[in-house]
């Protein structure tokens, strides 16, 4: 996408969504980078709603200029209660949604903010535990976040591949990576260090994993082809 435009969101709204944005394409290149967040996207040409699951690699397109979208971001855990299903299949995946009870297509695409908020006003707000697990997990292991949370690491695999498609390292690499791209310049060492990586080179051999290139390539501007965007 081009232009990205995010929108600013009440509290209330905020304990169910980590962001909301108005995405416009521009018809250049564009990266579509690793994410561990579901996100409910809308095109707003043909008013079709979609579940994106986890994108477990980088996508780099195409799209052509002016086509535009909503975009909600979900919080871990929000996403499964909200569509009422485990999201253990949804990863690097999207589907269409015939519709999501009490959320109105037209009025999401008019005011995102207003509809989310009406949509998810009498909604009971899910156990907090699998938010918590993700914020443990930067920066330690698999078992440490699990002994904190006084539950077995099977348990907390299952908890996370439910509530966010993914396995608890695997969140945790994709949440590493993120780390890194927004992080402002600086010594590479220094960045992996922040990030939580053992090392630079294993930064760099993470980061080409999941981007395709290394990280100073790829803030070089030397990044794999564009294809075209279908969707």
């Amino acid at each position: 996408m081009g232009r990205v435009s995010p929108l600013n969101m009440p509290p209330a709204l905020a304990r169910w969504v980590a962001g909301v944005d108005v995405a416009t394409a521009a018809g250049s290149a564009a990266v579509d980078v690793p994410d561990h967040a579901t996100t409910l996207l809308l095109r707003s040409d043909k008013r079709e709603l979609i579940v994106m699951g986890p994108r477990t690699r980088a996508a780099y397109h195409v799209a052509a200029p002016g086509h535009s979208c909503v975009r909600v971001r979900m919080r871990p855990g929000r996403a499964q209660a909200l569509l009422g299903r485990p999201l253990r299949d949804l990863a690097d995946r999207a589907l269409p949604l015939r519709e999501l009870p009490g959320l109105d297509v037209d009025q999401l695409a008019a005011d995102p903010v207003a509809a989310l908020e009406e949509a998810l006003a009498d909604w009971p707000e899910p156990p907090e535990r699998l938010e918590e697990a993700a914020h443990l997990l930067v920066g330690t292991t698999v078992a440490t976040a699990a002994a904190r949370l006084h539950i077995s690491e099977r348990r907390l695999h299952t908890l996370f591949t439910d509530g966010t498609g993914l396995s608890p390292k695997h969140f945790a690499r994709i949440d590493r990576v993120r780390t890194v791209l927004a992080a402002d310049a600086g010594r590479w060492s220094d960045i992996a260090a922040t990030a939580g990586y053992y090392d630079q080179s294993h930064m760099t051999a993470e980061f080409r994993h999941f981007m395709g290139v290394p990280p100073a390539a790829f803030t070089a501007g030397r990044r794999p082809a564009a294809t075209p965007c279908t969707a």
